[in-house]
């Protein structure tokens, strides 16, 4: 079969940035419709077969959501992946294992990494402002995003990476002595070791501990309303508002997630969502106000958004980083349909950082960076007008 390569034949400027050739002006167009058509559009991440260890470890537990099938085969129901398990199979996050037709977690209580963050790293803007939360990972994730910043923990098996082992108590008596407010699971995708982060959670609670969930917000309805009972606070990553999009650049589906943020609100459990724009893919003006009219309709203007600025990563360093004149544009295109409280990350300092009053517009909290500079909150309204801010205050 051959391809009509005459004048009439042209990728446009996007395409080949997305492709990493717009500076490739010494290929043949033929060349160029290969690249950018046969290598880099599908992504997919799939289970792998007879790659369960050999014998569980002490960090293994029986996954909390799964059910039995025949033949000794079972089916993870923890997110909408729903893997569907041969014996010895490996499932697509690489933490759970059909081991003897029994479906097994392979991360609960060995974190990869441990650190004490600003809450505001998160980000989380209107949540106990100025504390520190006790941020744990284990390996894995639901998705395979091109541009992942965590990569080297995400997208690996445990046994392949460096841990220190902390079950739920321990976790929640170094929080406590490094005097945190809260716990966060994070940096990977938590939801991979939901019976990790669920038991911390309760056990976290009791303690008078505040629980944290930073997630691409890829679960399944029940586990969610399960977790639900024990969180205070999450971060939800809308990766993009377009099913083609979120095939291709993250190997999952936006509609589940949408349906995590309205379980969410359902649940009363404070929530803010984080946006990344990546250039040449999510940086179109109508897919933000797509998701911010959904916004809108779905969960009220209350909720903060940031938007976020792409910097060059795993599949995508070929890409540049983000402008910042898309995400100032963003920004007041998402305040001007309504939404109340909407923030540009991973910029510098400026007033797309700050917190105003949405009745008088005046100045609340001005930040630098992750750092506060001012606060006039009083009781979680505003001193001036009286206005009640939407947030967790103290």
């Amino acid at each position: 079969m051959g391809f009509p390569l005459d004048a009439s034949y042209s990728l446009s400027r996007r395409a080949l940035l997305r492709a990493g050739l717009a500076g490739a002006l010494t290929l043949s167009p033929l060349e160029i419709l290969a690249k950018n058509l046969f290598a880099g559009e599908k992504n997919v991440k799939t289970i792998t077969l007879d790659d369960a260890p050999e014998h569980l470890w002490k960090w293994s537990r029986e996954v909390y959501y799964w059910e039995k099938l025949e033949s000794g085969y079972v089916r993870c129901l923890t997110c909408p992946n729903t893997c569907l398990l041969p014996p010895d199979a490996r499932s697509r996050c690489r933490s759970h294992v059909n081991k003897g037709g029994t479906l097994y977690t392979l991360v609960y209580g060995n974190p990869c990494a441990v650190h004490i963050d600003p809450i505001e790293k998160k980000p989380l803007y209107h949540f106990l402002p100025e504390t520190t939360a006790f941020s744990v990972a284990a390996t894995g994730c639901s998705f395979h995003c091109l541009n992942c910043q965590n990569w080297e923990i995400s997208q690996v098996k445990p046994e392949q990476v460096r841990f220190v082992e902390m079950f739920p108590a321990a976790v929640i008596r170094n929080a406590r002595e490094a005097g945190c407010r809260s716990i966060a699971y994070t940096y990977a995708e938590a939801t991979t070791f939901f019976e990790y982060m669920i038991d911390t959670c309760r056990a976290a609670r009791e303690a008078g501990v505040r629980n944290v969930w930073v997630t691409n917000g890829y679960i399944n309805e029940k586990p969610l309303r399960e977790l639900c009972g024990c969180l205070d606070g999450a971060n939800v990553d809308v990766k993009s508002f377009s099913e083609s999009t979120y095939a291709s650049l993250n190997a999952g589906r936006l509609a589940p997630v949408l349906r995590t943020l309205e379980i969410l609100k359902d649940r009363g459990v404070w929530f803010e969502m984080t946006a990344l724009i990546v250039p040449t893919y999510t940086d179109d003006p109508d897919m933000v106000k797509k998701m911010c009219h959904w916004i809108l309709e779905h969960l009220g203007p209350d909720h903060p958004l940031h938007f976020s600025r792409f910097f060059p990563r795993y599949k995508l360093t070929h890409l540049a980083p983000t402008p910042v004149s898309f995400l100032e544009e963003s920004r007041r295109t998402a305040m001007s349909m309504g939404l109340h409280y909407v923030y540009v990350g991973n910029v510098p300092p400026g007033e797309s950082s700050n917190t105003y009053c949405p009745g008088c517009k005046t100045l609340l909290i001005e930040r630098v960076g992750y750092t506060i500079t001012k606060n006039r909150i009083t009781k979680g309204t505003c001193p001036d007008c009286g206005e009640k801010i939407a947030g967790l205050w103290s």
